[in-house]
């Protein structure tokens, strides 16, 4: 496998009109793709502008619309291509999924967002994806000549256990297309991804939407980078750009043996401790 190669997150803005966004999305694929990047993530969201009340009306099946237009622009530009997620379309459900395509244009797998975006901060946001959207079930990663990917999507950054498993999986690269909003991207974003890097020495990527004060739904913007080390390498401001970053596992196996983890993450080391006799004597 290449130890060296470049990868764009696009922040891209999104608007209402769908066939707008997909010529929006391609320009930029292709933008990146000249610039020498190897794999591509799109934003949360990047055919629609980001709701509940948008879910039903923007969502379409995968294949379908969206998705093929994704897979020929991966194919024209020969790059891996994470395309952000869409509302899909599937039954009488709507997920947040993210197709994900190899340089011929193939989709090679598929995330369903596990996790729903639940909260309700009083005063500042409430958003209830779980009132439209059924959550996935499964992990996703794909195999590519340089490493192994694993993407989840937004609110799945929050879950340290699924980070893990995909990295004792051979993940060596975490993509995250999300679209935290004014409230919670700047008290967690950054913090979330350089945790995650840190905790599992891995890269770890996130691409979001720009952006607009306009919308129903703000998005913090601020797509980055962070290395093994959990330094934010690469990353921008709110409004509409590409991340790119050289990804380099041979620095990353360098920080591994410096800091040795995976030979000690062993579950047996976390027993309860058990009170001493004298001690169970005086709780009875």
């Amino acid at each position: 496998m290449m130890s060296k190669f470049k990868i764009a997150m696009v922040q891209m803005a999104v608007g209402t009109s769908k066939p707008g966004n997909l010529a929006r999305a391609a320009a930029l694929i292709k933008e990146a793709s000249s610039a020498g990047a190897k794999i591509i993530t799109l934003p949360e969201c990047f055919n629609s502008p980001y709701g509940t009340k948008y879910f039903p009306e923007y969502a379409e099946p995968i294949p379908g619309p969206s998705s093929e237009a994704m897979a020929a622009a991966a194919k024209e530009n020969k790059v891996f291509l994470v395309a952000g997620s869409i509302p899909e379309k599937c039954g009488d459900k709507i997920y947040n999924s993210s197709a994900i395509f190899n340089p011929e244009g193939e989709m090679v797998a598929m995330h369903r967002k596990v996790h729903l975006f639940d909260i309700d901060i009083p005063g500042k946001i409430r958003m209830q994806e779980s009132e439209i959207l059924s959550p996935g079930k499964q992990m996703t990663m794909f195999r590519t000549p340089y490493c192994q990917v694993g993407v989840a999507i937004c609110y799945d950054i929050r879950f340290a256990e699924l980070a893990q498993i995909m990295t004792q999986k051979g993940c060596h690269l975490l993509l995250y297309p999300g679209a935290f909003n004014m409230t919670t991207g700047p008290a967690h974003w950054e913090l979330l991804q350089r945790g995650r890097a840190l905790d599992n020495q891995v890269y770890v990527a996130t691409a979001s939407p720009a952006r607009d004060t306009q919308a129903s739904y703000t998005a913090w913007g601020h797509s980055s980078v962070v290395n093994p080390w959990g330094e934010v390498i690469s990353t921008t401001d709110e409004k509409e750009s590409i991340v790119y970053a050289d990804i380099d596992l041979e620095r990353m196996e360098e920080i591994r043996n410096q800091v040795p983890l995976r030979n000690q993450r062993r579950h047996d080391l976390y027993r309860v401790s058990e009170p001493a006799e004298e001690d169970r004597r005086e709780e009875l």
